[in-house]
């Protein structure tokens, strides 16, 4: 498989790739969600992350990317036999396409295995790749209903539990959730919308030089992926590097009260259900100050975050036709108003 185009080559965009990196300092955001329109390179994007993504730590030969120093999340055969050894893999970048199966999503018998040699063997399903890295769902608005269902008990629980034709597998599977599409194909399930930690709308560039430049780099990347990805080599290792420092400081970055109290009445100020979107707020604006450098969350880092964290959670206004990124960008102006 060819390599991806890289991320630092990708032209604008930048809310969008923005999240994407909070999504891989902190796992705990809940996911991005990328909608918009045709050819704004949203699957290019994720497939780029995957080369910046640092290697995890699994125990070797467990096909659920088991992590050893953690026993309470490792699977039984990992944790019920000696000690596994432990190994470094690239963290893994699942794809869920459209027409998959459910058997291919959870995992089933092993069929072929089980007529061979009469043993029940439990082949293990794209849930199971994508543990401990991330799940991409391309044109997540037109997943199956019963998909999206099974989703949404995983994401919350963290683990897959199959029972069928006399198996019972548990499995730890903790993904997070990338997904992208074209919202004039149709709207995501509001459960599903909600499970998103950062929802962010990307546009086709509509100034000349940025869309020429967009061409050029795609062209060449193209032409000799080779030469393409030297030159770009440099910008992808700072980075790799700025998502890794991110990773080992965010625990130190300090969320004061005042940042918790601006985030609150941001979020009542926009009437946002539940407390979902305070907690995504506070833990975006934290990845982000520390992609940043900085030490601790202010106005700032809230106010850089606060639309791609909200602006999926607001209830539809009949008496406000503005977009919900709007609405947002005004509640921003008169909730951190001098």
């Amino acid at each position: 498989m060819a390599d991806p185009f890289p991320f630092s080559a990708i032209v604008g965009q930048e809310d969008m790739k923005l999240a994407f990196m909070i999504a891989a300092v902190d796992p705990s955001v809940g996911g991005v969600l990328a909608f918009g329109d045709r050819g704004t390179g949203k699957s290019t994007a994720v497939r780029a992350l995957a080369a910046l993504l640092p290697k995890i730590r699994v125990a070797a030969g467990c096909p659920y990317n088991c992590e050893p120093e953690h026993p309470a999340g490792l699977c039984g055969a990992c944790r019920d036999g000696a000690k596994p050894k432990s190994t470094q893999r690239a963290a893994p970048v699942v794809d869920l396409p459209l027409g998959a199966t459910e058997d291919r999503v959870v995992g089933a018998l092993n069929l072929e295995r089980a007529l061979n040699s009469g043993e029940k063997h439990f082949e293990p399903g794209l849930l199971a790749q994508a543990n401990r890295g991330f799940l991409y769902i391309d044109e997540a608005n037109l997943l199956e209903d019963h998909l999206v269902d099974l989703l949404l008990d995983v994401a919350a629980s963290g683990v897959n539990l199959v029972e069928r034709e006399g198996l019972s597998v548990r499995h730890p599977a903790r993904f997070v959730l990338i997904g992208s599409g074209n919202p004039e194909e149709g709207e995501l399930r509001p459960q599903m919308l909600d499970r998103f930690g950062l929802a962010v709308d990307v546009k086709t560039p509509q100034d000349v030089p940025t869309r020429i430049e967009v061409i050029r780099r795609r062209d060449a990347f193209e032409r000799d992926p080779d030469a393409f990805h030297k030159r770009w080599d440099g910008e992808e290792k700072k980075l790799r590097a700025k998502i890794t420092r991110a990773r080992g400081r965010i625990g130190e970055i300090a969320t004061p009260d005042a940042a918790l109290e601006r985030a609150t009445r941001l979020c009542l100020a926009l009437g946002t259900d539940g407390l979902r979107g305070e907690l995504t707020l506070i833990r975006a604006a934290r990845a982000y100050a520390a992609l940043e450098g900085v030490a601790e969350v202010g106005d700032a880092e809230l106010r850089r975050v606060a639309t791609m964290a909200l602006s999926h959670r607001l209830r539809r206004n009949p008496l406000d036709d503005s977009g919900s990124a709007a609405r947002v960008e005004r509640a921003l102006g008169e909730a951190f108003a001098p």
